[in-house]
């Protein structure tokens, strides 16, 4: 098949006619997907939010299957990777469990390394890159980089080559001032010979979107120099407006009577914040009282890879997932942490399983169990004289360990308020963005501009911004 048929091929799996500038990409996705590309390309596809790159990524891999080419789907987080796959129709995986061997319960531990590319000839199409770090010990322990470390596993294989799909206006990866796997000079840097190719077309939402014109606005704004003040717009919009701190309690219960708490999320500056959000929601808006409750909205702070084994259709539980808690059997106090054993659901799955929550992590102000905590919790199992005996060879505990309900008790903190960070890769119809806490001298920077934009783009039906400057509307 050669390229214009397979860019014919990408087309007639496109599920709405493409715009010019989606057309001009058919045509280079589909030279670079042809067996001429030297086998150390890559291509970074990056663009606004609304343009269509996820849309036509799908009928990309369903072009490549009909052309029998070997595709893998990838994303840095469980709930991006779920994300991807629902758009894409096909599986996706996180990069971690991907391309790494030695994983221990859903942890990666500093004596995992990177396993061999089995593949030839694939195509690897990477989601949200420009979440993907490529700091020592950012993501990856004993000081190695992660993004080093899904190059070096892609090209591994034979012939295979990368997609990299990204937007570069959103938050980089912690530790990082800029998003370096979108970036050609970092790519270039591995020796790769890079395509790029910039959408700027928005096609998702309607021309009369407040929420797509303040996104457009932003990352618009984002690429001038000097940075101008920014601007909200929400007089002129139907699905935008501005809530004072009065009004919030009203406008998040409206907002869960018409969109569904599941479909309700408040984006913030901090974990701190979150967790002082969500404890005001559970008690002044779901009157509740008790620390865990039938019906509960949850959200997975860490991969875990063990309460999944059981369940047909359930590969891995996410970091980033939401659940609700269907039923609570109980809780109990060991090795110095409190536990609940429950049954989940998984809306956006339809699926259930019972399962061991550690309860610690609800309120603390950290993304997830802090490692030095985890750490207590890992050696306190691996020295418990009710579990083994001295005779035990570290070697064999450390194996049982990775099925022990305790050290692998699922990581979860309330839904209802989460940081930018943690909403990243996903959408919410109703989205509330936190600005209360936001000092008007970080309103002129590259890092409110990102911070922004990410959390304005996680709304598709109503955005609402919480206690903005006066300047700024």
């Amino acid at each position: 098949m050669d390229t214009h048929e397979f860019a014919e091929r990408i087309f007639l799996n496109l599920p709405y006619d493409p715009t010019d500038q989606q057309v001009e990409l058919m045509a280079a996705l589909a030279r670079f997907c042809s067996a001429a590309t030297p086998s150390d390309s890559v291509f970074l596809l990056s663009g606004y939010a609304g343009t269509g790159k996820t849309s036509l990524t799908g009928a990309l891999v369903r072009a490549l299957r009909e052309a029998e080419v070997p595709v893998v789907l990838l994303a840095p987080t469980g709930r991006a990777a779920k994300v991807f796959g629902r758009f894409a129709r096909f599986p996706a995986s996180t990069i971690h469990r991907r391309i790494y061997r030695g994983t221990e319960g859903g942890l990666l531990s500093d004596m995992a390394d990177v396993a061999d590319n089995p593949l030839t000839g694939a195509v690897f199409i990477v989601d949200e890159a420009s979440m993907i770090g490529n700091g020592p010990g950012v993501e990856r322990p004993g000081g190695r980089s992660l993004l080093e470390d899904l190059i070096h596993y892609v090209y591994s294989g034979d012939g295979c080559r990368m997609i990299l799909l990204g937007d570069t206006a959103q938050l980089p990866p912690v530790g990082c001032v800029e998003s370096p796997a979108m970036s050609p000079d970092v790519l270039k840097g591995f020796g790769l010979r890079v395509t790029r190719a910039v959408m700027t077309r928005v096609v998702r939402q309607s021309k009369d979107s407040g929420i797509l014109y303040n996104a457009t606005w932003l990352r618009q704004a984002m690429l001038r120099d000097p940075l101008p003040v920014p601007k909200l717009f929400t007089r002129q919009f139907a699905d935008v407006a501005t809530v004072c701190g009065e009004e919030l309690e009203d406008e998040i219960s409206a907002a869960y009577a018409e969109h569904g708490i599941n479909e309700t999320l408040l984006v913030t500056r901090s974990n701190r914040r979150a967790t002082m959000f969500n404890l005001a929601i559970r008690a002044n808006i779901l009157y509740r009282e008790e620390e865990l409750c039938r019906d509960e909205l949850l959200m997975v702070a860490k991969n875990n890879y063990l309460w999944s084994a059981k369940v047909k259709g359930l590969d891995f539980v996410a970091n980033g997932d939401t659940a609700i808690v269907d039923a609570i059997y109980g809780t109990e106090e060991k090795y110095g942490f409190r536990f609940a054993d429950v049954s989940l659901r998984l809306p956006d799955r339809d699926l259930s399983f019972d399962c061991k929550i550690l309860l610690d992590t609800l309120v603390n102000d950290t993304p997830s169990l802090e490692p030095d905590r985890y750490n207590s919790l890992y050696m306190a199992a691996m020295n418990d004289p009710d579990l083994f005996t001295q005779a035990i060879p570290l070697k064999t505990r450390m194996r049982i360990l990775r099925s022990d309900p305790y050290v692998n008790a699922l990581q979860v903190k309330y839904a209802y308020a989460v940081t930018c960070h943690k909403a990243q890769g996903g959408q919410w119809k109703s989205v509330f963005v936190d600005m209360g806490s936001i000092a008007p001298d970080a309103y002129q920077t590259k890092d409110f501009y990102r911070w922004i934009y990410t959390a304005a783009t996680r709304a598709t039906a109503r955005l609402a911004f919480v206690n903005p400057a006066s300047s700024l509307t």
